[in-house]
């Protein structure tokens, strides 16, 4: 779709009133909108009442987002609002009063604390500092001011670390040229210049101390031309950021919320004639296209360099590509100015099939959902057709200069995520594992016989403290296999492995192909006599293998050797999780409760969307599948 068309579609919802109706149709129209444009559409958008939203579209993620700070910012809604629903979410700005930034995280008992964010965005500007400069001022001045405001934001960082849930965004501070040109000597401006740095420095290093803080940097925001300030509207309105300023931290601010609701890209799919290389691989032959050599050969390269980069973070990567594979198979393994090599991707599929078919084969091979799925292309009927048969996929615009190709592929976030872990890292060794016991699975005659043959072990155990982040992860980017769907920064996962009641389980994996790592995860508390599973997950790389039925069995015969008379399960559904709706019922649990009509839903959960409760009285507990061989660290070992 266009962009005049989106925006008239847009506008016409807007004014017939059914725009609330429509709500998931927006991430479609502003896939094409930046800028202005988007803008534009965020300030229909943040007309909508966020609870009519919701109640009209349950299945919309909705993300509360507090904003405080020095300056006046109600301008940073619009595009808040825009940023977010472009990803299929639903905004609930909770906005505080001018300047009311130290009272909103000071006091625990403030109203940024009683809504609960999952964002709190403390936005700084530099007048923070210079408000409080005297006349005439110096370096030392600033230096004085901003070893202070560096102190404030400290204290009250850790006062969110202890009193706040989610997460805290921070930002560093542009220095607005106006102030270095009212130092007339540059050694006095260099002296700024470096004050200035290390105040950045001391917010950047925040992120390091405090889980729960998380720090943008908008330095290189303002590198690629943006403004940081606007005069007038410093001086009148007392808005310190310019609004493009903001509007490209709020897009930063939209890749961080689908990142902690769990809708982080994992897969990079590329096309790879007029993509990866330039030329056409079938006409020209391998030696005909363009890469590394010549000013556009080298911006293919440059193109590949930070595609292998991406990769080396854990991000999958794969090839698909309308071609014969032969000739593709030798550019990546002959052509010595190819960067990208076929070890580096999971997969390269070459032939003449519709895209949008090898996309849906492709994720089903790699055990994850399309809509994970981050696909480039320079062809726009390509783009346009795996946009209507896959709307859950992203879908990036590269044209015929090469030399833009970075810039389109890096200005969504799509792979951003607060923290990497060691499974990051181990992640594409992993996957490629992964298809090759798809492929030893096509040598057996029954999944039986398959799973005796992969030789599983399972391992379920407390989680220990370095396991915190990648337990968090699975909280945030497991979204099938997850019983409840509620997401958990690192310091959530901290705080119930140290509870008195609670206890936080890890679930590793490994077989004859190679180690899983950590792939699940439970959350347990007790009350009482009754033990609670708060959540369970696990990765979609383990499904149906029996692992969920071996830690469930261990669960609960350790739940019964420590006194419990009973465990509860709890489920809440979610447009994904669906496919273990009926977990607890197949493992022989029952709806709590007395089961009146209208009480729960066809698999029990709540209609007001709280979680259903089912329940075992421990007095039939099965074994594990006997061809797991079951590493209990609750208490035993067992196979």
């Amino acid at each position: 779709m266009d962009t005049p068309d989106s925006r008239e579609t847009l506008l016409d919802l807007h004014r017939s009133g059914k725009l609330v109706d429509r709500y998931p149709a927006v991430p479609g129209l502003l896939a094409e909108l930046s800028g202005a444009e988007l803008v534009t559409a965020g300030r229909l958008l943040a007309r909508l009442d966020p609870a009519e939203v919701a109640a009209a579209h349950p299945g919309v993620p909705a993300v509360t987002v507090a904003v405080t700070g020095h300056g006046t910012l109600a301008q940073l809604v619009p595009p808040l609002t825009a940023e977010l629903a472009r990803h299929g979410l639903l905004a609930r700005p909770v906005v505080s009063d001018f300047d009311g930034w130290v009272f909103d995280l000071g006091d625990p008992e403030s109203e940024l604390y009683a809504a609960e964010p999952d964002l709190t965005l403390c936005v700084l500007d530099p007048m923070v500092v210079f408000d409080e400069l005297p006349l005439p001022w110096r370096p030392d001045d600033v230096e004085r001011v901003a070893r202070e405001k560096a102190d404030l934001v400290e204290r009250l960082a850790e006062r969110f670390q202890e009193s706040g849930r989610g997460t805290l965004v921070l930002n560093t501070v542009p220095l607005p040229h106006r102030f270095a040109a009212q130092l007339v000597d540059h050694g006095s401006r260099a002296r700024l210049g470096v004050l200035w740095r290390e105040f950045n420095v001391r917010l950047l290093r925040l992120a390091e101390r405090f889980p729960a803080v998380t720090v943008l940097d908008l330095d290189p925001l303002v590198a690629v031309g943006e403004a940081a300030t606007d005069p007038r509207l410093s001086q009148y309105a007392k808005a310190h950021l310019s609004p493009g300023l903001l509007a490209r931290y709020a897009r930063q601010v939209g890749h961080l919320a689908r990142h902690v609701t769990g809708r982080t890209k994992k897969a990079l799919v590329l096309d790879l004639d007029g993509t990866v290389w330039g030329g056409i691989v079938g006409e020209t032959g391998p030696e005909g296209i363009e890469v590394a050599d010549g000013y556009r050969g080298e911006a293919f390269a440059a193109f590949q360099r930070v595609v292998k980069q991406l990769g080396a973070q854990g991000v999958l990567l794969a090839a698909v590509s309308k071609n014969d594979p032969e000739p593709v198979a030798a550019a990546f393994r002959d052509l010595p100015g190819m960067t990208l090599r076929e070890d580096d991707l999971v997969r390269i599929v070459a032939n003449w099939r519709p895209k949008h078919e090898n996309l849906t084969e492709l994720a089903a091979a790699l055990g994850i959902g399309v809509d994970s799925f981050v696909f480039v292309d320079d062809s726009p009927y390509e783009r346009g057709l795996v946009r209507h048969a896959l709307p859950g996929v992203a879908v990036v615009a590269v044209d015929e200069e090469p030399a833009l190709h970075v810039e389109a592929l890096l200005r969504d976030g799509w792979f951003d995520a607060r923290a990497l872990t060691d499974e990051d890292h181990a992640r594409v060794g992993r996957y490629r594992a992964e298809l090759d016991r798809k492929d030893f699975l096509d040598t057996f005659d029954s999944l039986g016989d398959y799973l005796r043959g992969l030789d599983l072990k399972v391992r379920i155990a407390e989680a220990d403290e370095a396991q915190i982040p990648r337990l968090s992860q699975i909280t945030l980017r497991t979204n099938q296999f997850n019983l409840t769907t509620v997401r958990l920064q690192p310091s959530d996962v901290r705080a119930l492995l140290d509870g008195p009641d609670t206890s936080v389980l890890a679930v590793e994996a490994g077989d004859r192909f190679g180690e899983h790592g950590v792939v699940g995860a439970l959350f347990l508390r007790r009350d009482g006599a009754t033990l609670h599973i708060d959540n369970f997950l696990l990765s979609c790389r383990v499904f149906s293998r029996g692992i969920e039925q071996a830690c469930l069995a261990a669960v609960l015969a350790h739940a019964r050797d420590a006194g419990a008379a009973r465990a509860s399960g709890h489920y809440r559904t979610s447009p994904k999780n669906g496919k273990v709706a009926d977990f607890y019922q197949r493992n022989g649990f029952v709806p709590a409760g007395p089961g009146s009509p209208g009480e729960h839903g066809e698999h029990g959960e709540h209609h007001d969307g709280t979680a259903a409760r089912y329940d075992h009285d421990l007095a039939d507990i099965p074994d594990p599948p006997e061809h797991i061989h079951l590493i209990n660290g609750l208490g035993g070992e067992g196979s």
